[in-house]
């Protein structure tokens, strides 16, 4: 058994959630925060069975995307402002991060 932790860009998380339910898997959404931009993300917990650990990575994959996002950086509490970039900057963002989790027991009471 594994324990699949998936974390989505809020904005992918209802087509995933949707997606994992039609592929019946059952998954725990909780709602997180991103550290780099402070953006809505979620995390999707989910428990399978090692022979389908690659369906649910295929679902996610194909559920979640990145994209081009403006950002404006914060300036330096306390560092160094020389290299401060005061405009805003496209970066890459959403897509999923996924960690798969060896699990030794469960239990469902």
């Amino acid at each position: 058994m594994k324990l699949v932790v998936a974390i989505v860009q809020d904005q992918d998380s209802s087509r995933l959630s949707t997606a994992l339910m039609k592929n019946n898997f059952r998954a725990t959404k909780l709602a997180s925060t991103g550290g780099f931009l402070k953006s809505g993300n979620t995390t999707f917990m989910i428990g399978t069975e090692d022979a389908r650990v690659d369906k649910v990575l295929e679902v996610i994959n194909d559920s979640c995307r990145s994209r081009e996002q403006m950002v404006a950086p914060v300036s330096p509490m306390g560092g160094n402002a020389d290299s401060y970039i005061p405009y805003p900057v496209e970066v890459e963002v959403g897509g999923a991060t996924v960690f798969v989790l060896p699990i030794e027991q469960f239990h469902q009471f």
